[in-house]
């Protein structure tokens, strides 16, 4: 389990960006797979989300998941769509008590939030479709539709390090017909080949969003074995499937 520094500052708010470790299932996904679209026994992914319900002290019905699809698309969670067990989105906020809203990563970047003015909290699951297409853009435009004021902190969890995020030129041309800018995310390793920086993509984008308190929890989501899912290892490995890490922030009452 790590934690945010700062937002472990606030009484009122329960977060975790929970590990591997503690969870119920065998072979690839040992232990706590909570990906429910894994091929892992559904039995076994129920009882690791039994797990971090239990853990972040919420009803398990609370503890909410997305539909991930490296979107840009948020989703405000209310009373009238809580009960929706199909939010096709890669973010969500909310200013639900008592409400453990969760992304699911095993690479891409997770980010939780909390505006300390306003009372809401988001989660956003930033891989680098989602990252380059507007998922942080619109989750800060999402907090500024509740007020115009906000204060938020932002806490950028475990994913790929830049050592480890090795792309094509394709890739890395891609990153650049948007902006130029975005060749200091990149450094040039032999035969064409770039390593990524997808932390300081996502950082720097938080930033172009007004959002400077930022609290980063470093691990190498690829080179740590011990601690996370990794979907670049699994396939290096050539694992049939891989787990997904939970991490997940709440309000509580």
């Amino acid at each position: 389990m790590f934690y945010s520094k700062k937002l472990n500052e606030f009484n009122n708010l329960r977060h975790c960006f929970f590990s591997r470790k503690n969870g119920f299932s065998n072979d690839i996904y040992k232990s706590l797979n909570c990906g429910l679209g894994s091929n892992d026994k559904k039995e076994n992914i129920l009882k690791n989300l039994d797990f971090v319900s239990k853990s972040m002290n919420v009803k398990k019905d609370n503890l909410i998941l997305m539909n991930q699809t490296h979107s840009k698309n948020v989703i405000l969670l209310d009373e009238r769509n809580i009960k929706n067990n199909r939010l096709n989105s890669d973010a969500l906020i909310t200013k639900l008590n008592n409400v453990a809203i969760a992304v699911l990563t095993a690479d891409c970047v997770p980010i939780i939030l909390y505006d300390e003015l306003n009372k809401v909290i988001g989660c956003i699951h930033a891989g680098w479709k989602g990252a380059s297409s507007g998922i942080i853009e619109n989750t800060v435009k999402m907090f500024e539709k509740i007020s115009v004021k906000t204060k938020i902190i932002a806490a950028v969890g475990p994913c790929i390090g830049n050592k480890s995020y090795e792309v094509g030129l394709d890739f890395y041309k891609n990153f650049l017909s948007s902006s130029e800018k975005n060749k200091v995310f990149f450094k040039n390793i032999p035969k064409n080949r770039f390593l990524f920086d997808i932390r300081a993509y996502v950082n720097e984008k938080l930033k172009n969003c007004g959002i400077n308190n930022v609290d980063n929890i470093e691990y190498d989501t690829f080179k740590d074995n011990e601690n996370f899912f990794s979907y670049r290892r699994s396939k290096k490995l050539d694992q049939p499937d891989y787990g997904r890490c939970i991490s997940t922030i709440c309000l509580k009452t």
